[in-house]
């Protein structure tokens, strides 16, 4: 019984999913199905050649290289020593991968439900050097038997399915980070190093890493944190984390211990958050699964990190990812583009925009040592931000759907 009711489930979940292309000649499905878990650690992990990527998620700067996230399939690896002409060298296969962080030389991947490490001392010969296993279990489908649902996408001419890579269907996502040994990734980051541990969140969780042997990653604990968890931002001791209705700030003096310190509450809205000195800038928006947010930016007062207070908002048009570098904000409106601003006095930033990019697609952005490295559905950006008032594209990374 059980079976034939899951398998009219997956029947329906294939007919939902129909997507028209290419008139009545070809269309696109997304076929879900369910594997085990020794099926998933059988999946094929590791260096391939450079390939084209079909979708950009999560991006990560470290040292003159760029990474790129292609969610549910891996990590593309450019050599970004000049960002006007960015060289892809290599692809990075994890399947089920959303997020990243490196530290010393050692890249962290999530795959499904493990993570995975591995070397990358020497770009030409990526090897991986540990798995975790069943760390992040939210994965997991319900039921006695550990399973995973991941959908493929397939492009089929009438009846005749032709099938490519798989996805993940249950996404995570990102990272920051400050230290020299690490690199640096954008606001919707979920994963984040800090002090020799890499902390992840989850859908309910925040998870801890040691990985004072960068090799030998090894996990100590999580710590619930109730639903809904989206971002995790570190800056000075001290863990940054968004969720839909507000942002946790976690002592992390003691990293293997972070203490809650407080909560600021908001409505129900999508919330990626960055921290300089002692503001946090806060991204509001509407959308799928924020229904009943604002789309507005949100200056908070953390001086007092156990008393964080609001001291200004900003109407946006539909704020995502967000970054700052001294008196400038770079803020990603989704399809409405990107804007700069001028936070100097940050009581009057909606009269501070200095200049708004309204011809791409933004959903996250690094404000780098090189470049301004935005993502959107399209590809990969970078620009010239040296003047915030005019920022000059330098380059563009497009996918290939």
């Amino acid at each position: 019984m059980k079976r034939n009711l899951f398998s009219a489930l997956l029947l329906l979940l294939t007919v939902v999913a129909f997507t028209q292309c290419k008139k009545d000649e070809y269309e696109i499905i997304q076929i879900t199905k369910m594997i085990t878990v020794e099926q998933m650690r059988a999946l094929p992990v590791g260096l391939t050649k450079a390939v084209p990527a079909k979708k950009t998620g999560k991006i990560y700067i470290y040292n003159d290289y760029l990474f790129i996230n292609e969610p549910g399939e891996g990590i593309h690896i450019y050599n970004n020593v000049n960002p006007g002409s960015p060289v892809s060298i290599a692809f990075v296969q994890v399947p089920g991968n959303v997020d990243l962080a490196i530290h010393n030389n050692i890249l962290y991947a999530d795959s499904f439900i493990d993570l995975l490490a591995f070397d990358i001392s020497n770009i030409g010969s990526i090897k991986q050097v540990k798995r975790v296993n069943d760390v992040f279990k939210q994965v997991y489908s319900a039921g006695a038997q550990k399973f995973l649902y991941i959908t493929k996408d397939t492009l089929v001419k009438k009846q005749v399915y032709k099938g490519s890579g798989y996805k993940d269907a249950v996404a995570y996502s990102n990272s920051a980070s400050q230290s020299s040994s690490s690199g640096q990734g954008g606001s919707m980051a979920r994963f984040t190093l800090m002090n020799d541990y890499l902390y992840t969140v989850g859908m309910n969780e925040l998870s801890l890493f040691d990985v004072k042997t960068a090799s030998n990653p090894s996990f100590i604990k999580s710590i619930n944190l109730g639903w809904g968890i989206e971002t995790i931002f570190p800056y000075e001791n001290k863990l940054f984390i968004g969720t839909n209705t507000g942002m946790h700030i976690f002592n992390a003096t003691d990293a293997a211990n972070p203490v809650k310190l407080s909560t600021y509450s908001h409505v129900f809205a999508c919330d990626p958050v960055v921290v300089q000195g002692k503001f946090a800038y806060v991204t509001l928006r509407t959308g799928t699964a924020c229904r009943l947010g604002s789309n507005q930016l949100e200056v908070i007062d953390i001086e007092d990190p156990t008393k964080p207070k609001m001291i200004a908002f900003y109407p946006m048009q539909n704020p995502h990812g967000l970054s700052v570098a001294g008196n400038n904000l770079f803020l990603c409106e989704g399809n409405f583009g990107i804007k700069s601003f001028n936070i100097a006095d940050n009581k009057a930033i909606g009269n501070n925009m200095l200049q708004h990019l309204q011809n791409i697609k933004s959903y996250d952005v690094i404000a780098g040592p090189k470049s301004l490295i935005v993502t959107g559905d399209d590809g990969v950006y970078q620009f010239n931000y040296s003047n915030a008032a005019n920022i000059r594209q330098l380059s563009v990374i497009k996918v290939q759907k």
